[in-house]
C-alpha cells in the first residue's frame, strides 16, 4: 500500500473512532438530561428506552455540527409507558418532548 493510501486509511479509521466516541457521548447526554427533566417531573425514566432515531449535518452560525434526534419512554405511574424524543445539535440541548399526560 502507498504512503497516500495509508493515510487516507488512518484518516478514515481517526474519523470513524471519533464519531462513535461522540455518539457515544450525545447518548450519555440525553440520557442524563431525560432522567433529570423526568425526575423534576416525578416520572420515571425507561433508561434502556434512549435511541437513536436520525442523525443529519445542520448548519450554525458556528459551522457544520451533527445533529441527533433520540426518543425515549417514561412512566408517569409506573405502570405505563409514555413516549418521549430529545434533539442534540452537537452537545447542546435544541429540543425536549415529552407526550402529554392523559387527563385524570
Amino acid at each position: 500500500m502507498s504512503t497516500e493510501g495509508s493515510l487516507i486509511l488512518l484518516g478514515l479509521l481517526f474519523a470513524a473512532g471519533w464519531f462513535l466516541l461522540d455518539s457515544a457521548r450525545s447518548r450519555e447526554i440525553a440520557i442524563a438530561v431525560c432522567r433529570e427533566a423526568c425526575g423534576r417531573r416525578g416520572f420515571q425514566l425507561l433508561d434502556e428506552t434512549v435511541t437513536l432515531r436520525g442523525i443529519r449535518l445542520r448548519r450554525t452560525p458556528h459551522g457544520l455540527r451533527l445533529q441527533r434526534l433520540f426518543s425515549f419512554e417514561f412512566s408517569d405511574d409506573r405502570v405505563s409507558r409514555r413516549p418521549g424524543s430529545i434533539s442534540l445539535l452537537g452537545t447542546e440541548v435544541e429540543h425536549f418532548v415529552i407526550a402529554p399526560l392523559r387527563p385524570e
